[in-house]
């Protein structure tokens, strides 16, 4: 599947496309697309299964490779090869996967692919929920991962804040106020003496590890049943940061459909 949102008419946007998205990426041209997500499956060697209400749809998808990871890697470069062609020079794409595949996916694909001097950023995904082995630390990450098509991309850092922590988990020491009345905290490099101010009132780009977005827990009104559905915020902060007004997005497995519903 594949969906298009935009408004920039070289093509038909606001679509969505049923189909093989291998073959679909083929009939769109060169450098059309503004920005990228996907969410492939995750060589996890496992059926998917959602019930709608309707009999028919109990089986969603299968994410099983008889050929291995080789397979795999195959099936889903040629798939990003096309993204990288449709792509504009001064677009971006997000990759997301988990620890079933991502250093294959990275190494063998996106580095081949965009160059390893377009990598912008490994994103770490963290959350709590679900269940936990009682055999190993509990794998409670994906994997995003940001690169460039250039040396020249989007990032609004002003569209995607978030609030300072206080007290260990973030600046540490002591809150004060200035003459203004404004709360800050001073950390203080030991080694220079140099001091750095952060005003409590001031948003900061987040870090490369979001654990501010969780995954979407039963019964929350945003679930829709999906088994690998993505929250609305996850792909509002990488369609915020990577895009503008009247991009072109592109979400070439569309899954339950939050690049839709964001976009």
């Amino acid at each position: 599947m594949a969906f298009v949102a935009g408004t920039e008419l070289i093509f038909s946007v606001n679509k969505f496309i049923l189909g093989d998205n291998l073959e679909i990426l083929k009939t769109f041209p060169d450098e059309c697309i503004d920005l990228i997500y996907l969410d492939p499956p995750f060589f996890s060697n496992r059926n998917y299964g959602v019930i709608w209400g309707d009999a028919g749809e109990i089986q969603s998808f299968q994410d099983r490779w008889s050929g291995g990871m080789d397979h795999y890697i195959g099936w889903l470069y040629e798939r990003v090869e096309q993204m990288h062609r449709v792509l504009k020079n001064t677009g971006s794409i997000y990759l997301h996967c988990d620890w079933h595949a991502d250093a294959y996916i990275r190494v063998h694909i996106l580095d081949k692919l965009f160059g390893m001097k377009y990598f912008r950023n490994d994103i770490d995904w963290c959350y709590n929920v679900g269940g936990k082995s009682k055999q190993n630390f509990a794998r409670k990450k994906d994997t995003i991962f940001w690169y460039s098509k250039s040396n020249i991309w989007t990032f609004n850092a002003g569209d995607i804040g978030i609030k300072r922590d206080t007290g260990t988990k973030s600046l540490g020491g002591k809150i004060d106020v200035d003459e203004n009345g404004r709360p800050y905290q001073d950390k203080i490099v030991k080694a220079t003496g140099k001091i750095y101010r952060y005003y409590l009132d001031e948003d900061k780009i987040p870090e490369d590890w979001w654990t501010d977005i969780n995954s979407i827990q039963s019964g929350l009104k945003e679930r829709i049943g999906y088994p690998t559905q993505k929250p609305e915020a996850l792909l509002e902060r990488i369609i915020k940061a990577s895009s503008n007004k009247g991009d072109v997005v592109l979400d070439p497995f569309v899954g339950g459909g939050t690049t839709i519903a964001v976009a």
